[in-house]
């Protein structure tokens, strides 16, 4: 998947809302799972960026299993926000 402006501002407000210092998007592989073995996240992330993703692109998340089929990667969260109406620009 060709990584646009969205998975970048993506990438950083998972940086921005889970406080992983020293981390950079490029960092962020964008197929890897967020949770478990990927980036490792937990549910208290989870929370923390369902808040997040709330907040910052106008979408609600509307219950566990949708929030996680989005949360399954960086890009399956680009394509859950495109799906909304969230544009790459």
């Amino acid at each position: 998947m060709t990584h646009t402006p969205l998975h970048r501002k993506v990438k950083e407000l998972i940086i921005e809302r889970l406080q992983l210092e020293g981390m950079s998007p490029d960092e962020i592989d964008a197929a890897a799972p967020l949770f478990g073995d990927g980036l490792g996240l937990d549910s208290i992330d989870a929370l923390e960026l369902v808040i997040g993703i709330e907040k910052t692109f106008g979408v609600r998340i509307q219950d566990e299993e949708v929030g996680a089929k989005a949360f399954a990667s960086v890009d399956s969260l680009v394509e859950f926000l495109r799906g909304k109406g969230v544009s790459d620009a």
